[in-house]
């Protein structure tokens, strides 16, 4: 845990403030973290409560209160006015929304000012009550940082008579960045029954773990990928770029002066290679590729949104560095689909607002990579400079491209093919990327149905069979190309048209 959220935590309940909501699923880890500042506050009396067990912590009043809430809002009054005390209560955000716990609440916000007490909420989510806005101060519990995993699996090795070599710590902390304190314990434990210890071997079932974790989140999706610059045909431009920006994220660039790179938006009609560069940037930049699903930000509850986007936003800088894809954020945030916010009562603002926010702010080693098949939908805060490093526009691809695409698909199906192309690329004019791979697929069934390999004649002749996007939408493709030449967008092929 970073000494500046204990500072922060120390401060608030120094100056008292009377009610703290702690959103995180680590109550446990929240209890330890509250007894640490309980004792650098001189030894405040820690009082824990649930609707079950009651209160503990207090010398004969051990089950007080049990299964009454409102009782529990009570258990300060026998503390002395000069004796500090920190009330935790565990699942009280349940209680929120009853209108005695509600006006109790509102009370001792105003009665505990002039006492040293102070209660504490713990909760991953809670949706507060109009009254209780100003009476609960928020504060987020970040995911275990590198020194307090570092401590963590240091202290489980030594408990078992082994501590753990430098190296081996160093990794092993690594891997288990961007899981919760319990998931660390629990994969320690899994170590130390199977074999007695923790080691380098461990770093697998690490990994395995995170994958779930993000699984288990249902609003990333961790998507492995093979594909590198090189099956990306055309492109040069982007190309360029993206290799200066993998530069940018060495401890000698941060010693150099450079800021973390930001992230890219991505702009073309379906088909000119958006998807496959992104998987392209995680597999050459040796990161792992989270997909968002915009949809399921808006999803569930009302009222869940925003804390489905701290969630996201949480989790994916605990998976630093990596790159966050987030697929036709058009859709998502699209001013046709309800994103102006007056169809869903801001909530889209809201979470747009939060985005763009922790883009321009962020100093974790996040790389953002938004695609778009238009922009005439995305609102305009989103386009505007300093959101993203920079805006590419993926045109459909020029004749040399093409050339290049075609034989790229070739090669890959018949590496040593030597197939004419002048023809196929004269044909094949306005053609994206994916209508060419799939001219190069339906040559191939044609042939294949003939029991005979495939050449120029098949290629040509499935090439007439194909209705390309240039012409079935060729308006929305001008407009585009409008837009980006008016210097919003750089081209993404560095090649002469």
């Amino acid at each position: 845990m970073g000494s500046a959220w204990l500072e922060q935590l120390d401060l608030l309940i120094r100056s008292r403030t009377p009610i703290l909501w702690i959103r995180s699923l680590e109550e446990q880890r929240v209890e330890t973290l509250l007894e640490q500042v309980a004792q650098q506050l001189g030894g405040r009396l820690l009082l824990r409560w649930d609707f079950i067990d009651g209160l503990s912590g207090a010398p004969n009043r051990n089950g007080e209160a049990a299964r009454n809430p409102m009782a529990a809002l009570g258990c300060l009054d026998a503390v002395p006015a000069d004796q500090g005390a920190i009330l935790l209560l565990r699942d009280f955000h349940r209680y929120g929304e009853d209108a005695g716990i509600c006006r109790r609440l509102r009370n001792l916000a105003q009665q505990l000012r002039s006492k040293p007490h102070t209660l504490v909420i713990t909760a991953p989510d809670w949706r507060l009550p109009q009254e209780l806005e100003d009476a609960v101060v928020r504060l987020d519990l970040p995911l275990p940082d590198a020194a307090e995993i570092a401590q963590l699996l240091s202290s489980i090795a030594n408990a078992t008579g082994q501590s753990l070599e430098p190296g081996v710590l160093e990794d092993l902390t690594a891997a288990c960045h961007g899981l919760s304190e319990q998931r660390v314990r629990a994969i320690a434990a899994r170590a130390l029954a199977r074999r007695g210890q923790l080691g380098a071997t461990d770093l697998a079932e690490v990994l395995e773990e995170k994958r779930a974790a993000i699984a288990r989140s249902e609003l990333l999706e961790y998507c492995p990928s093979e594909a590198t610059p090189a099956d990306i045909g055309g492109l040069d431009g982007l190309k360029h770029w993206l290799e200066q920006r993998r530069m940018a994220f060495s401890d000698e660039a941060r010693r150099y002066g450079l800021p973390l790179p930001r992230g890219v938006l991505l702009v073309g009609p379906q088909g000119t290679g958006k998807s496959l560069t992104a998987k392209a940037i995680a597999h050459s930049w040796s990161m792992p590729l989270l997909r968002l699903d915009v949809g399921r930000l808006f999803a569930g509850l009302v009222g869940a949104s925003e804390a489905r986007t701290r969630e996201m936003i949480q989790r994916a800088e605990a998976m630093a560095p990596c790159v966050l894809w987030i697929d036709e954020i058009d859709k998502g945030f699209g001013l046709a689909g309800g994103g102006d916010g007056r169809s869903d009562g801001g909530t889209s603002q809201r979470v747009l607002a939060s985005v763009l926010t922790w883009m321009a702010e962020k100093t974790s080693a996040v790389f953002v990579v938004a695609t778009a098949n238009g922009v005439e939908r995305l609102p305009a805060e989103l386009l505007r400079k300093g959101r993203f490093d920079e805006i590419f526009l993926l045109d459909l691809p020029s004749a040399d491209e093409r050339r290049a695409i075609l034989d790229l698909q070739l090669r890959r199906r018949r590496p040593s093919h030597q197939i004419p192309l002048d023809i196929l690329v004269d044909r094949t004019a306005g053609f994206s990327g994916a209508e060419l791979e799939q001219t190069v697929i339906e040559a191939m069934h044609l042939a294949f149905a003939e029991q005979r390999e495939f050449g120029e004649a098949d290629l040509i002749a499935a090439a007439s069979q194909v209705v390309p996007l240039s012409r079935t939408a060729r308006e929305q493709l001008e407009q585009l190309q409008q837009w980006a030449s008016g210097g919003r967008a750089r081209p993404a092929s560095a090649l002469a048209r």
